[in-house]
C-alpha cells in the first residue's frame, strides 16, 4: 500500500499540481471536513472525515487500498499532524511519500511582499505558550492560532505586558476568496474579532544591546532605593545557574536592578519581581521599560503572601525578606522541592538566620562572600573604595530529604 500524505497549503489554487495528481490516483481519501469539502470527489474514490492519528491508521487496516491519501492544511512539515502520522506508517511497512504544501507563513510573508527566514515560528494552536517570550528574541513573531490562543487573546497578553504599540499583523482566511489582511498595532487587535482560520505576525521589540558582562549600575534609575551592584548581579546569575526558559522569582525586588538581569537572561521564561514598596515598584517599571524585559511581571505585596499565586520557581532570589526569609524558601520549595535558591545578606544577623534557614528546611548551603573595591581619581593617583561585602547562601534540597 502506498500512502501520501499532502499538505494542501489554503487549498484552492494554492494546491500543487503532485498533490492533484496524487488525490486523482488515489482510492480513499482522508481528512478534516473542512479539507475534504474543498476537494474534487469522483464516484470512485472514498472519503473519510477524520485527522486523529489512531483513526486513519484503522481506516487504512480496514480499507487496505493500493493508494490512500491523507491531506493536511498548510504545510505537511509546518506544525502538521504529518510530524505524528508518518513514523508510525513506516513502522507497519507502508510504503510512504510527502508532498508539501504552501504553508500559512508562506502566504502571509507573500501578501507583505516580505522575506520570513528570520521569523520566529510559534504555534499556538491546542498549545499553552508564552507570547511574550516569542517577542523577546529580537526578531519578529509568526503565531498559528486557534479558538483560544487567537489574535485577540494574543495581543491582550502584549498590551497587559506593555506592548500594545508593536505593530502586528492578522492574515485571516488566506488563499480564500474571503481573505482579509489587516495590518494594525496590538493595542488595536486586543479589541477586534477575527475570523478562526487567522495567523498573527507581530513586528520585533526593540531592546537594547546588553553587554555579556551585565548592565552598568549607572544604566539603572535608581532614586533613593539601594540597588545591587553589577559585580554581586553577575555572581547571582550565576550561583542560580540560570537557564533561558526558567520561571524567576525575584523577592525584595527593589529597584528591579536583578529582576532585568535574570529577566533578560531566561528570555523565554519569566521573572516575577516581588516588591512592597511604591517607590521601588515605580522604579521596577522604569526598569523594565528600559531594558525591554517584558517578560518581567512586577507583584506588589509583601512575601510570602505575594508568591501564593505565582507559578512554581524553577529559581529563586531574596534580596530582602522583612524577617520572612524561612516562610519564603519554604512557600517556593512547597511548589518545586528541587527549586535552586540564592539568599543575599549584608547584615550578620541576615546571614545567621539564612543559615537556620536552611538548616531547618534540610537544604545543602553553600556561602560564597563578595567583596567589590572601585577605583575614584586622587589628585594624579586612583584609591579603591571598597563597598560593603555581600553573603550569597545558595542552597537546594538535600539528597533523601
Amino acid at each position: 500500500m502506498q500512502v501520501t500524505l499532502i499538505g494542501l497549503g489554503g487549498a484552492g489554487d494554492t494546491v500543487t499540481a503532485a498533490a492533484r495528481e496524487a488525490l486523482e490516483r488515489s482510492e480513499i481519501v482522508i481528512g478534516a471536513s473542512r479539507l475534504l469539502e474543498g476537494l474534487a470527489k469522483t464516484d470512485r474514490q472514498k472519503y473519510f472525515t477524520e485527522y486523529k492519528t489512531d483513526e486513519v491508521l484503522a481506516i487504512l487496516k480496514r480499507e487496505h487500498p493500493a493508494n490512500a491519501c491523507v491531506v493536511f492544511s498548510g504545510d505537511t512539515g509546518f506544525h502538521s499532524g504529518a510530524r505524528a502520522l508518518l513514523p508510525r506508517l513506516k513502522r507497519r511497512g507502508y510504503d510512504c511519500r510527502v508532498l508539501p504544501g504552501l504553508s500559512s507563513v508562506q502566504l502571509l510573508a507573500a501578501r507583505l511582499g516580505r522575506p520570513w527566514q528570520d521569523w520566529t515560528l510559534v504555534s499556538a494552536h491546542g498549545a499553552a505558550i508564552d507570547p511574550i517570550a516569542a517577542v523577546m528574541r529580537g526578531k519578529p513573531a509568526f503565531f498559528l492560532t486557534d479558538g483560544t490562543n487567537s489574535p485577540r487573546t494574543l495581543c491582550r497578553a502584549f498590551v497587559e505586558a506593555g506592548l500594545g504599540s508593536l505593530g502586528v499583523t492578522v492574515g485571516e482566511n488566506l488563499a480564500a476568496a474571503d481573505e482579509r489582511v489587516v495590518e494594525t498595532t496590538a493595542a488595536d487587535a486586543s479589541k477586534r474579532g477575527f475570523a478562526p482560520l487567522s495567523v498573527l505576525l507581530v513586528e520585533a521589540s526593540a531592546r537594547p544591546d546588553v553587554p555579556a558582562g551585565g548592565i552598568a549600575d549607572e544604566q539603572f534609575e535608581r532614586g533613593d532605593v539601594p540597588m545591587t551592584k553589577q559585580e554581586v548581579r553577575a555572581a547571582i546569575l550565576s550561583k542560580l545557574a540560570l537557564r533561558r526558559t526558567d520561571t524567576v522569582w525575584d523577592v525584595g525586588a527593589g529597584t528591579g536592578s536583578v529582576s532585568v538581569e535574570l529577566a533578560l537572561r531566561a528570555d523565554e521564561g519569566r521573572v516575577y519581581a516581588v516588591e512592597c514598596a511604591d517607590e521601588a515598584c515605580a522604579l521596577i517599571e522604569t526598569n523594565r521599560r528600559r531594558f525591554g524585559a517584558w517578560n518581567l511581571k512586577l507583584v506588589r505585596g509583601t512575601a510570602p503572601e505575594a508568591l501564593s499565586e505565582l507559578p512554581a520557581p524553577d529559581a529563586v532570589f531574596v534580596g530582602g525578606s522583612k524577617g520572612q526569609l524561612r516562610a519564603i524558601l519554604e512557600a517556593a520549595l512547597s511548589v518545586n522541592p528541587a527549586a535552586r535558591l540564592c539568599v543575599s545578606a549584608i547584615a550578620l544577623e541576615t546571614l545567621g538566620a539564612a543559615l537556620e534557614a536552611c538548616k531547618a528546611l534540610n537544604l545543602d548551603a553553600e556561602i560564597a562572600q563578595i567583596s567589590v573595591a572601585r577605583s575614584r581619581p586622587a589628585g594624579e593617583l586612583h584609591l579603591l573604595t571598597a563597598n560593603n561585602p555581600v553573603f550569597l547562601i545558595t542552597a537546594k534540597r538535600g539528597e533523601g530529604a
